[in-house]
């Protein structure tokens, strides 16, 4: 009987260290570590693998075959197993400062470092973060400095077009809650397919890029608003009522004109309840992918609402617009061009990769611009569709608002 008891006690004891705070982790493997020369290493404990191999976007771009088919693409390298069953590679390159994603194989099993808590999610897709900052470089504003700092709340607003409350991200600038008397000028921040409130601020380091951009006196203080463009949900994932929904890009109402046609509700919320300056002068909208889809519309429709537009590898010519259920959002063009730069909006700024799959549509819709001597700022960028362009494309158009 005593027996039982010290083996019941036991268990209860082990359930009890397991519900606890996990403050024991595993100790003795550091990775991901940035050397003194710029090289980074990569470590993973799996004594029992066979093989382990990191693939990550800042490895170099390989010619890589696939039966008769040639293609560039950023080949996974293979780690060494060293002492302890700990595998390990170091690059024979200085990684050049930004802000990289990877993951680790293991026997053909993908899986995140388990070393390094930074991680991100994209979409369905979870990955390990690698910063490196470097003093004077564009990544070093992705960077936590001793700085002020803004303040970002997680916000539910009622959307009558939805039917439910809806959520977004809003970073209100430092001293925001202290100058009780300033009034600020807005941005309106827009994620790309499969995204949501939450993806600017984490994948794009959003909140890091304006703290220091107005810290630095290279942008005005602003409220900045991270909407939510799946019209049908509430809110990220585990945030709503869905539960344990896996996240997808197969969303319905994302680019038929449900939400553009509804963002003057999120306008009239954040006017409504923030000090905000409520006038076109003072608003503007930029959005990747499909938010950059999002940002030429909603300016179309609404030529007197934002002053400044940000169109970040915009997803224009896929054959939306002609799919859409609401096609009088994306109908005359032409026209709503028109009435657009005849009211002398202050920039539209448009930015792209050089090989991203969406190129063709944005330099058909500058010849457009073009042929009508409309003005707008052009950026391109090397690489595809992808966040450290995005980000860039972020630190470049904010600091070009509201002078």
């Amino acid at each position: 009987m005593k027996k039982l008891a010290l083996i019941a006690a036991g268990l209860l004891l082990a359930g009890s260290a397991f519900a606890q705070q996990a403050l024991f982790g595993p100790a003795g493997v550091e990775s991901p570590v940035i050397n003194e020369d710029g090289t980074v290493t990569f470590r993973y404990r799996a004594p029992k693998a066979v093989r382990v191999t990191l693939s990550g976007d800042f490895l170099p771009v390989q010619k890589v075959k696939m039966g008769d088919r040639e293609f560039e693409m950023q080949a996974p390298v293979d780690l060494k197993e060293g002492q302890n069953g700990v595998w390990e590679y170091t690059t024979d390159f200085k990684v050049a400062p930004e802000m990289y994603t990877y993951t680790f194989s293991v026997d053909g099993n993908s899986v995140i470092d388990p070393n390094n808590v930074f991680v991100n999610r994209d979409v369905a897709t979870v990955s390990s973060v690698l910063l490196v900052p470097q003093e004077g470089a564009r990544s070093d504003l992705y960077a936590i400095h001793r700085v002020p700092h803004g303040t970002v709340s997680k916000v539910w607003y009622p959307s009558a077009t939805a039917g439910f409350d809806r959520r977004m991200t809003v970073y209100t600038p430092a001293g925001y809650e202290k100058n009780t008397k300033t009034r600020y000028p807005v941005l309106y921040v827009l994620h790309g397919i499969g995204g949501d409130e939450d993806a600017w601020v984490t994948q794009g380091r959003a909140t890091q890029i304006l703290d220091n951009l107005i810290a630095r006196g290279q942008a005005k203080p602003m409220i900045v608003v991270f909407t939510n463009g799946n019209i049908s949900q509430e809110a990220a994932p585990l945030e709503n009522s869905m539960n344990y929904t896996r996240p997808t890009m197969s969303l319905p109402q994302t680019m038929e004109g449900t939400f553009e046609s509804a963002f003057p509700e999120v306008v009239k919320f954040i006017d409504a309840n923030y000090r905000t300056i409520a006038k076109k002068q003072s608003r503007a909208i930029c959005g990747l992918s499909m938010g950059g889809f999002h940002t030429l519309y909603i300016t179309l429709n609404n030529p007197d609402m934002f002053n400044y537009s940000g169109m970040f590898s915009a997803a224009i010519g896929t054959g939306s617009e002609e799919r859409a259920a609401h096609k009088e959002i994306y109908a005359d063009m032409d026209a709503k061009l028109a009435t657009y730069f005849s009211k002398k909006p202050a920039l539209l700024w448009i930015g792209i990769g050089n090989s991203d799959f969406l190129i063709q549509a944005n330099n058909d819709f500058r010849k457009k611009l073009d042929a009508a001597g409309y003005p707008y700022e052009y950026m391109e960028t090397d690489g595809g569709h992808i966040w450290r362009n995005w980000r860039i494309y972020l630190t470049e158009f904010v600091p070009k608002l509201f002078k």
